[in-house]
């Protein structure tokens, strides 16, 4: 059962009979692992978390917190370009939408996040967007790093927020779990992956540090503090 993209395209590519379920926060279509979400393939389906289609949504509620904002970096991995390429074309146009420049800075392992962050900072830039990536599941390290570097940063993962992170918006991972999990019980028991269509987690999660807002100075707009589903004080 992979838990990434690039996971979920070496299995397919390994094998076209043994039943595969997937876990994905990117795009399964355009990515080209699936035909379409009702009609996934032969021996294919499995869940997406819309963490890569709501990169938009998550940059625009970070500049909330950041109205005065007129840069964004955004931090992609460009090693896994069925990811990257789609997250930074939405990202871009929501930059666009938002009237802020976005600066495109990269990341290919664990190691080069600290420069990154030091690019960042000498760039001078107002927020931090990280990307939708697997290798970015680190929130713990990018909460240290955001604080480190006094820069307003969003990430997918709550783990981010409760780190001492600003924001994280992202689907629910439990319930990408969960509904994979089923999905892999009913295959056990001899039903086709061409029969199950991809399913959509429907529940996204918002959590904000108020103590990281105040450490940079910034101040929460109510109809964010109100469509929060954690608030860390």
């Amino acid at each position: 059962m992979p838990g990434s993209l690039a996971a979920a395209l070496a299995a397919k590519g390994a094998t076209s009979s043994i039943p595969i379920v997937f876990e994905t926060g990117a795009d399964p279509i355009a990515a080209g692992l699936i035909q379409s979400l009702s009609r996934p393939g032969s021996n294919i389906t499995g869940v997406t978390s819309l963490n890569a289609a709501v990169v938009p949504k998550r940059l625009e509620l970070l500049h909330a917190l950041v109205p005065k904002a007129r840069t964004a970096a955004m931090l992609a991995n460009p090693a896994n370009a069925a990811n990257a390429a789609p997250t930074i074309r939405d990202a871009t146009a929501a930059a666009e939408r938002l009237g802020i420049k976005l600066q495109l800075f990269s990341a290919t392992r664990e190691e080069e996040f600290a420069s990154a962050f030091e690019a960042m900072e000498r760039a001078q830039v107002d927020m931090v967007l990280i990307a939708n990536e697997t290798l970015f599941n680190r929130p713990l390290v990018f909460a240290t790093l955001a604080q480190k570097h006094r820069l307003p940063t969003a990430h997918q993962a709550p783990e981010f927020a409760q780190a001492g992170g600003l924001l994280s918006y992202g689907g629910d991972v439990s319930e990408s779990h969960r509904l994979a999990g089923v999905y892999a019980g009913r295959l056990l028991k001899g039903e086709r992956p061409a029969t199950l269509p991809v399913q959509q987690v429907t529940k996204l999660v918002m959590a904000v540090n108020l103590r990281a807002a105040k450490a940079l100075g910034l101040t929460v707009p109510l109809h964010v503090l109100s469509a929060a589903q954690e608030v860390i004080e």
